[in-house]
């Protein structure tokens, strides 16, 4: 009779392991299948993917990215109150076309002219992180571009460039904009930026040495502050406007096809600083950037890389790059990463495909 009942808790005893291990397995199944599809992809944040193809940090071409991530670079992030799409790129890595800086950025599939243009981007964001290293002299140092335009043409130089940077040490950091001469003549050595400050300093205020800040602005931008930016071109004028919540809202007019830097008397008193010293001394053409196609980009363009500053001192900001090591920039802080909230594109009909541009930098 005991051995009966051994035998019978044995078999029961069985049952239940056998069942409670398959219930686990159904559940374990469950959960991965619940987790995948929790999947938030960037255009589930953002839905407007189309109008875009994403170049990565590694300098590849993802192309469009609805319905894509890539970890080291493009995903989706969520801080308890909304999702981000999260743009990330180290100091030091492969650059997409001629450039010195990666960048995780999109970049429009259609240009436009300037002097015909009726064209918007708009967009939310916060940025999370600048390098940690760098050379408080070199101007690009800590900082990185969230917003531009961009020539698909001639020079491909850039009638618009908005950055943030932070000092290390620094709670507040600036958000300013830059204007790039559309250089005169076939030798684009000679361009340079115009800066204007939105909140805080422009590009042109840096250290004294390679390890020493100016002071940090009163009316700066934090990291994780939320701010936003609007872009506008319509008949050859470009009107920007900047609004962050606790902050004075800025707005600024720029004329894209009839040009203020025609002769060298024009030269404004911050470039004759920063840039004629290092032979960026070029003027610009009468009609500016009327004629060539221009486009929108948008997300982390790094502005922080690891070239010597004896390479140019605006622009070369020596900074850590661990060879290169993506793993190993990110351990310690040498990167920059951007989210966006929210962003809407207008494109005009008079937009036209931008495949050249890619072509010819991919």
């Amino acid at each position: 009779m005991n051995k009966l009942i051994i035998k019978s808790v044995s078999k029961l005893l069985i049952l239940v392991v056998f069942l409670t291990f398959n219930s686990c397995k159904n559940t374990d199944k469950k959960r991965d299948k619940e987790e995948v599809q929790k999947t938030v992809f960037a255009s589930d944040v953002i839905p407007f993917f189309d109008d875009w193809k994403l170049i990565l940090g590694d300098g590849s071409n993802a192309g469009f990215a609805n319905n894509f991530e890539n970890k080291n670079f493009f995903y989706t992030a969520n801080d308890d109150n909304s999702d981000w799409v999260v743009f990330k790129a180290p100091n030091g890595g492969d650059t997409h076309g001629t450039s010195n800086n990666t960048r995780t950025e999109l970049a429009q599939v259609k240009k436009w002219y300037p002097k015909t243009a009726n064209d918007k981007l708009t967009a939310t964001l916060k940025v999370m992180n600048v390098s940690s290293t760098g050379d408080a002299r070199v101007a690009a140092s800590y900082a990185v571009v969230v917003g531009q335009i961009h020539s698909a043409d001639k020079h491909e130089n850039e009638p618009l460039k908005i950055f943030y940077k932070k000092f290390p040490g620094h709670t507040k950091g600036s958000v300013f904009w830059h204007y790039e001469i559309n250089t005169a003549g076939d030798d684009n050595s000679g361009r340079w930026d115009y800066s204007s400050a939105v909140w805080g300093n422009d590009f042109s205020v840096v250290g004294d040495s390679a390890n020493t800040y100016p002071e940090e602005p009163n009316d700066g931008i934090e990291l994780g502050e939320e701010f936003s930016y609007e872009i506008e071109v319509k008949n050859g004028i470009m009107n920007l406007k900047f609004t962050s919540k606790g902050h004075e809202t800025k707005t600024f007019t720029k004329n894209l096809i009839e040009s203020e830097y025609t002769t060298y008397a024009d030269i404004p008193e911050q470039t004759q600083k920063l840039f004629v010293p290092i032979g960026q001394d070029g003027v610009e053409r009468k009609d500016a950037y009327s004629g060539e196609g221009c486009f929108f980009k948008l997300g982390a363009y790094n502005q922080t890389n690891g070239k010597s500053p004896e390479v140019n001192k605006n622009w070369c900001s020596g900074a850590e790059t661990h060879g290169g090591d993506i793993k190993k920039q990110y351990a310690d802080g040498n990167y920059a990463e951007v989210w966006f909230k929210t962003g809407s594109i207008f494109v005009s009909e008079a937009a036209v495909s931008n495949e050249g541009y890619f072509s010819k930098n991919d």
